[in-house]
């Protein structure tokens, strides 16, 4: 029986996709997300997605499999998952005040045919107190996310404005999923 794999640990996109009524099942890829030295954002974010489609599928090679990939960006810089919390606070501090990029790559098909799909959404933060960072670094919140936030979360707190799709910034952007595995 031909069924659906999501390629990721992320609770926030089993919730997404959960959401839509989709009976799948979850197997992480559990890749190298080292960025290469000066790899591009968006070449960085389509090549983790490929990667981790690659290696699901090739465990599942008669179902569908949707792997993704999200990454923050500000002047050309990654922000994956911080490492720990210094990082977070350095991250939170650097997107304080200003219009950032959100880049989430999904890649759905089989083992021999896929297709790719990049999302784009630009969240502008407030300026961020060291009293608000702090706060939010003591929730916890910002542990395994990538631009150290969840703007599902209490991370709202931090943020002033989205243009583009929300769920994109939340991890997977539902609209061009399902568009892919349509």
């Amino acid at each position: 029986m031909v069924g659906i794999v999501l390629a990721s640990r992320s609770p926030r996109r089993t919730d997404l996709l959960t959401a839509q009524g989709i009976s799948f099942t979850v197997d992480p890829a559990d890749i190298d997300e080292s960025v290469h030295e000066g790899e591009k954002p968006h070449d960085y974010v389509g090549r983790m997605s490929a990667s981790k489609h690659a290696v699901v599928a090739a465990r599942h090679p008669h179902d569908t499999v949707v792997a993704a990939d999200t990454i923050v960006e500000l002047d050309g810089v990654i922000h994956g998952q911080p490492i720990d919390e210094a990082a977070a606070r350095s991250t939170l501090h650097a997107l304080g005040g200003v219009t950032h990029q959100v880049h989430t790559c999904v890649t759905v098909g089989t083992a021999d045919r896929a297709r790719t799909c990049l999302v784009t959404s630009r969240v502008t933060f407030r300026v961020l107190s060291p009293g608000l960072v702090d706060w939010y670094l003591g929730t916890g919140e910002w542990r395994g996310k990538a631009g150290s936030y969840a703007v599902q979360g209490l991370g709202v707190a931090l943020v002033a404005g989205v243009r583009g799709s929300l769920s994109n910034v939340v991890g997977l952007p539902v609209a061009e999923t399902l568009a892919l595995l349509r």
